[in-house]
């Protein structure tokens, strides 16, 4: 798979450009966030989650309180933002089987989130349970924006679930195994059918590695955006998640 080259640019379904970054941006961003600016880890976790889950149910249309989802969810940031997502769904109604792939490895904050998912309707399996189930939607929140190597052991197996079965899917910020800055894969991927990138696109997020993509609001105050991208003008509107489109290099 090849790369391109600059961060180049999305265009919101309103009509704004908006500035893609790279990893390391977006790790400066969420820096601003928790540690000057606000808001904090769990509260950008609890907007990221919530809005999964509502477009979860919008992709699924009128049938999402009699459908089943798969959430995997990996032990860092992303997966703690999945594991809210199957919180959120099973309070609607949804049937959520919540897959970690690192039980005993979770992030502080990705804990959190597991012990409040516990007291939901929502079923927490194991990666060997999956090949019992038949999902209307699998939601992949492995990785994100912080992949450093080809995935292994169990996250790389259940990516490979993932894409034997014909059933859509939607990433959380960045499809796992997929490199957020250059869109190139050292090894298995997701091949989502819609990804949901948080507060900006990635640079990697171009055609044809993604399906429809969707950038949500996380509560970043524009102070913040601005000090990573100058020009940052809010995508959203009267809304809190925009449809946003390749636009080329700037």
């Amino acid at each position: 798979m090849t790369s391109q080259s600059g961060t180049g640019y999305f265009v919101a379904e309103t009509g704004v450009n908006v500035p893609a970054v790279t990893s390391e941006q977006m790790r400066e961003l969420d820096r601003i966030a928790v540690e000057e600016t606000g808001p904090s880890l769990l509260q950008m976790m609890e907007n990221a989650g919530r809005n999964l889950a509502v477009l979860a149910m919008e992709l699924i249309g009128a049938r999402w309180k009699s459908a089943s989802i798969v959430i995997l969810a990996g032990g860092g940031g992303n997966g703690g933002g999945g594991i809210c997502t199957a919180r959120h769904l099973s309070n609607h109604g949804v049937s959520v089987s919540l897959c970690l792939a690192a039980p005993n490895g979770l992030s502080e904050a990705a804990a959190v989130q597991r012990k409040i998912f516990q007291f939901t309707d929502g079923n927490e399996v194991k990666p060997g349970d999956l090949a019992n189930l038949k999902p209307d939607l699998i939601i992949d929140a492995l990785i994100g924006y912080g992949l450093k190597a080809a995935p292994r052991g169990t996250t790389a197996e259940l990516i490979a679930w993932t894409n034997t079965g014909n059933i859509p899917v939607l990433s959380l910020d960045v499809p796992s195994g997929i490199d957020a800055t250059t869109g190139r894969a050292p090894g298995e991927f997701i091949r989502p059918t819609w990804p949901m990138t948080l507060a900006l696109p990635k640079s990697g997020l171009f055609p044809p590695i993604t399906g429809q993509i969707f950038l949500a609001d996380i509560g970043i105050p524009v102070v913040g955006f601005r000090r990573v991208t100058p020009s940052y003008v809010s995508p959203y509107g009267n809304r809190f998640r925009v449809g946003v489109v390749y636009g080329g290099q700037l």
